[in-house]
This record gives C-alpha cells, structure tokens and sequence, in this order.
C-alpha cells in the first residue's frame, strides 16, 4: 500500500506547518483564548485566504475537493500548533451537515461563505440527558403549516457563541431515544426564540448552551430528509471523529518532542535526567504509544477513504487507543516536566487538556469501546 502523499497534499500541511511555526506561537493561542470570542476572527480569515477552510468541500462551491487524508493532514499540524480556531465546529460538522444533507439551495448559500471565511456554524446536537448517544433527543419540532415550532435546550454547543447558523437536531417523530423520527434544522442564531449561555471548557475553547422557545424555522430549512437524519449525523461524525483523532497524533507527537528535549536539558544530580535509563524506558514507551495510535489512524483514513465495511469498527477502536495512549503520553509529560507541567505558564498543561477534551468528544473510550464490541459481536452472529 502506498502511504506516499501527493504534492498538493505535501503543499497543504506544509503550509499549515509553516504558518504555525512563524505565526501562531503559544502566546498567539492564549491571547485568542482569553478574548470574548475565544478565537481571533484574523486568524480565520487568514485560514480563508489559505485554502484551508475549504479543503473537504466539492469544487463546484470554489472548495479543495479534498478527502480524508487532506483532512486529516490539516487537523494534525492543527494540533500541533494547538489551534483554537472552530475548525471542527464550522468546517467538519456545520460544513459537512450542509454539504452531505443540504439541499442545493443551502449548499449554495453556505459552502461559499464558509470557504470566504465570513459564516461561522455550529451543530447542536447534545443534550442533558444524552450522554453520547445523538439519537437520544428531546428537543421537538412540530409542523404546523408551512413552519416547524422549535422548542428544547442543547448543550456543550461548540462554537455556538460565534455561529452565524446553526444545524439543529430535534424530534419530529418516535420516542426519545429511537433512531428513525430525528430531523435537521438550519437555523440562524439570531432568530427570535433561541437564547444562549457561552462559557469556556477546560483547554479554552468556547461552547454555549442553547434554549429554543417556539422558534418558527420554515419546512424548506429542514436538512436532509424528515426523519431520517441520524445515518447523515453518523457520516458527518465519523469523518469528524477522524479529524479530532488527527489532531490528537499532532498533540501526541509534540508532546513526546518537547518532554524528549526536556529530559536533555532537565539536571538531576550533575546529570541530564534523560540519560536515567528508566526514564528513557518511559519515553520509549510514549513514542510506541504515539506511533501505534498514528498507523491506527492512517489505517481509519485508508478504510473510511476506500468506502471499506469495516470503517466504523476501525474508528470506533481508533477512539480506544487515542483514549489510552492519549493518557500515557500527556500523564508522562506532565510528570517529567515536574510541577511546572501542570500550570498555564508552560503549554504542556495545555496540549494535555485539549487531549482530555478530544477523548470525551463524541464518547470516550469506554463508550467506542462498547460500540466496537457490538460491531465485532454482530457480525459474528
């Protein structure tokens, strides 16, 4: 198999890498962070004026026409650089709902914008009492006439301070945790009806909760086919659950280099602590972890690129090993950097909660653990 990149894919992350290295350094990021926004509306344009934002989307709407592995190119050097700009949010999820399930109406009117970088998206899709499972929804949407009356609360929207739109998911038929009868709603954010509360999580990055009291969205903004939405969502996701396990490697990888520079600078008794052999035992157990998880993720790409059944097993596992190998590497990095690792001075505490918040995202180990049994157990039977 050739795992060889082509040159415009070669282009592509390295300019992500380039930029990064030149002009996103660690205090970039912060001050992004700290602002009200939680993002620096600069930097999205210049990710706009790169080509980056429109990567997955066809070329007839001005996109890159890109893939998987262009994706996962992008999401990689994102974590590297430990990027706080809503690239999931609006490009993955808002993005890839609209594109995949969009009618040619929204494909037009919101992929462009997207691309230009003058529409910021949000998907709302969790709920209080959903834990991970999407088709456990409350939120109910009822025809009457030629509109859908909106009424329920998501939470842990990201990005759902700054969107423009949102895609909204909510009930329009069955009971609250059946798969059929869940729909999609483009609606925007400033709509009468829709109040918000935007916080910060853990590693920075802004979400809001959303409170929907009989908002009227019009039947020709449903997404997708009434009822029918939770294969779509599952797509979406499972391309964006490679994204986020991309970002991780990235994570992964620079947490290795700097705690690997750390060790042979670090003095302990007249010595750099990394000539100890137990901890470059240590160390080479990080780099295995990160290396495993790595070609776990190529081999998801390869899988979900060729269209192979076993895709979603595959991915499902790969949220496993970044759930395990994630907490090795940044617990590792942590205790070698000393107590210094642990404050917000120093960007290893940083990289290490960003890493706990991918693992939650869209359920943890346990949870696609779970799912991946299933799976392996359905087909057995």
């Amino acid at each position: 198999m050739n795992f060889d990149f082509s040159e415009e894919q070669v282009m592509l992350r390295d300019s992500v890498a380039r930029f990064i290295k030149e002009d996103y350094a660690f205090e970039t990021r912060c001050s992004a962070v700290a602002s009200q926004e939680g993002m620096s509306r600069e930097t999205w344009q210049t990710f706009a004026d790169l080509g980056w934002l429109s990567v997955p989307f066809a070329e007839e709407h001005g996109g890159f026409g890109g893939g998987a592995v262009d994706t996962m190119l992008v999401m990689e050097e994102f974590g590297k650089g430990l990027l706080a700009e809503p690239y999931l949010a609006t490009v993955l999820l808002f993005g890839g709902l609209i594109q995949k399930g969009g009618s040619q109406a929204q494909r037009e009117a919101h992929i462009p914008k997207i691309i230009d970088g003058s529409r910021l998206g949000a998907f709302a899709y969790l709920e209080r009492q959903s834990r991970f499972e999407m088709a456990d929804v409350m939120t109910s949407a009822v025809k009457e006439g030629d509109h859908y009356r909106l009424n329920g609360e998501k939470v842990v929207v990201f990005n759902g301070g700054n969107a423009d739109y949102l895609v909204v998911s909510a009930r329009t038929s069955g009971e609250q945790s059946d798969t059929q009868g869940v729909s999609l709603f483009l609606v925007p954010a400033d709509i009468a009806g829709v109040s918000l509360l935007s916080y910060s999580m853990m590693d920075g990055q802004q979400v809001a909760n959303l409170t929907f009291e009989d908002v009227q969205v019009p039947a020709a903004d449903l997404v997708g086919n009434l009822g029918e939405a939770s294969a779509l969502i599952e797509s979406v996701v499972m391309e964006a659950n490679l994204g986020l396990a991309a970002e991780a490697v990235g994570i992964m990888g620079e947490l290795n280099a700097k705690t690997l520079e750390y060790t042979k600078t670090r003095e302990q008794f007249g010595v750099a602590i990394g000539s100890f052999q137990a901890l470059q035992h240590r160390m080479v157990e990080t780099f295995m972890a990160y290396e495993q998880t790595k070609s776990l993720l190529y081999r998801a790409v390869c899988a979900l690129s060729n269209g192979d059944e076993d895709a979603a097993p595959v991915i499902h596992a790969l949220k496993v090993m970044i759930d395990r190998a994630g907490k090795l590497v940044f617990g590792e990095a942590i205790q070698m950097h000393g107590g210094m690792g642990l404050t917000d001075d120093l960007d290893i505490g940083h990289y290490a909660k960003r890493l706990m918040m991918i693992n939650t995202t869209f359920g943890n180990g346990d949870y696609h653990l779970g799912k991946f049994n299933a799976l392996r157990y359905a087909r057995t039977d």
